[in-house]
């Protein structure tokens, strides 16, 4: 089965993202043989509808479970269209999301669990592509990872795909379900925060 995990970097052992619609990287793995192939968002600069543009991206591409972070209303509805589910992990590698996926120890989400705009920011991009944004705010929310070309391979490049109608906005969440996301959000970053300074700590020895 081929799933595809929002990642920061390029191969099985880079962290995982937990922005569907604004994460840097997709890595696509089959479950299988644990091949992958790792392919930059063309819609992480999109100006709007960054969601929708990611979700037909990796549909196209022949996902056919999409394990991220967190989804929003316009990326979940595209997916809930074309029958793709969707798995919430928490933080860890790609490698470790593929592996929670085959146990079985994945949630799936019935809708979206980050209102409309959550991935839009200022992308400030550290190394790897963990920038965190400006801003938790609706509407801002966390812009992750530096800015990338359209839809280019890892060594080559692919067509972007044309940027489609905007779709009809989703119900806002309950504060609850935000609350929960938010804070999932933060424990994500807080990994992330904790493996750069980890990092460059021992960058820091070695001069």
């Amino acid at each position: 089965m081929k799933i595809v995990v929002t990642a920061n970097g390029a191969d099985l052992d880079a962290p995982a993202n937990p922005v569907f619609g604004r994460c840097p990287i997709y890595v696509f793995v089959d479950t299988e043989t644990m091949q992958f192939e790792a392919m930059e968002n063309p819609a992480v600069t999109a100006g709007g509808g960054a969601g929708i543009q990611a979700a037909q991206y990796v549909i196209e591409r022949g996902a056919q479970a999409v394990v991220t972070g967190n989804a929003g209303p316009n990326a979940f509805n595209v997916f809930q269209s074309a029958n793709v589910p969707v798995y919430l992990f928490g933080g860890g590698t790609v490698r470790q999301a593929v592996e929670a996926y085959k146990a079985g120890g994945l949630q799936s989400v019935a809708g979206a669990n980050v209102q409309a705009g959550m991935g839009m920011g200022g992308g400030m991009g550290m190394g790897g592509g963990m920038g965190m944004g400006r801003g938790m705010g609706m509407g801002r929310g966390m812009g992750m990872g530096r800015r990338m070309g359209m839809g280019r391979r890892m060594g080559g490049v692919v067509p972007s795909t044309p940027p489609p109608p905007p779709a009809a906005p989703a119900p806002a969440p309950p504060r609850e379900e935000e609350i929960t996301a938010l804070k999932d959000m933060a424990g994500g970053l807080r990994k992330q925060l904790a493996e750069v300074m980890e990092r460059l700590d021992r960058l820091e020895k070695e001069k």
